[in-house]
């Protein structure tokens, strides 16, 4: 694909970011993620000592109040919460609560608990890799030394990246849409993120980037880009914002994985995304 391509689905990408951030989809996302609490480092290693694959977590009335209810059975994961008193005030005329000691407190993760379905803006995509996209993405991630991997991974990881070990592992047990769109992203990666500390740019680049190997080849990817996008930026301009900016890098990425591959979808995609195309 050239230049003008490239942009061309930037462009959609930014749309359908927009057109999400907008809805009552986003606002009710939003407002159940107000709900859960940004644990300290200390409870953040606890909790992973304790259930390594446990990815939202929450106190029992926390999940009631989301209208959902830990199953019956279920071991607590404990963590240290601070015990705080009477509000006092502090030499520079404000107000603080001293703490005077932590207590331990029950908190079950999502997996622990049924009900009501919290309201997600990433859904994984559904169906099929007719045109064999997985094997050809396979075959680019081998020419710039990384191996692939599909294997079970923990909690709801659809894939890493390992600079390390030059491996890329994607979830086997999800769509092979799903897993065409993750090798996708993690192939941004290996290219583009090694060593970089800003892990909310480089998923944004990353995500970004799937979106366009995918349309590329002729799946739309939207349902769980746009979403994730958004998530990384902090909403609609954000994320509109951070594409532009970073415009060349997703480009060049996206580039080099569609570089080589005989992917017929790719020239119906061209024709789709020509002068009178549409957003997705």
């Amino acid at each position: 694909m050239d230049t003008v391509d490239h942009d061309r689905l930037l462009d959609i990408l930014s749309g359908g970011v927009q057109a999400l951030t907008t809805s009552d989809r986003w606002r009710a996302h939003l407002e159940v993620q107000g709900r859960f609490h940004r644990y300290s480092f200390n409870n953040a290693m606890l909790i992973g000592a304790q259930d390594p694959d446990a990815t939202r977590v929450a106190g029992f009335a926390t999940w009631k109040s989301l209208g959902r209810s830990v199953r019956k059975g279920e071991r607590a994961i404990r963590i240290l919460a601070p015990m705080v008193g009477r509000r006092v005030r502090s030499e520079d005329g404000g107000e603080r609560r001293p703490v005077f000691g932590f207590r331990p407190v029950a908190v079950f993760d999502v997996a622990q608990t049924e009900g009501d379905a919290l309201p997600e803006v990433c859904r994984n995509l559904e169906g099929e890799d007719p045109a064999a996209c997985f094997d050809a993405l396979s075959g680019r991630s081998e020419h710039i030394g990384y191996s692939v991997i599909l294997a079970e991974l923990p909690g709801t990881t659809n894939g890493d990246c390992t600079y390390g070990l030059r491996r890329i592992r994607v979830e086997s047990r999800n769509h092979p849409a799903q897993q065409v769109k993750t090798l996708a992203h993690e192939l941004a990666h290996a290219l583009l993120h090694e060593g970089s500390t800003d892990r909310a740019l480089a998923e944004l680049e990353a995500e970004s980037t799937a979106f366009v190997v995918c349309r590329a080849l002729g799946l739309d990817s939207g349902d769980y880009s746009f979403g994730y996008v958004a998530s990384w930026a902090g909403g609609g301009p954000e994320a509109v914002a951070a594409i532009t900016t970073s415009g060349r890098d997703i480009q060049r990425a996206a580039s080099v994985i569609l570089d080589g591959l005989d992917a017929p979808a790719a020239a119906a995609e061209r024709e789709s995304t020509g002068a009178g195309a549409g957003a997705a």
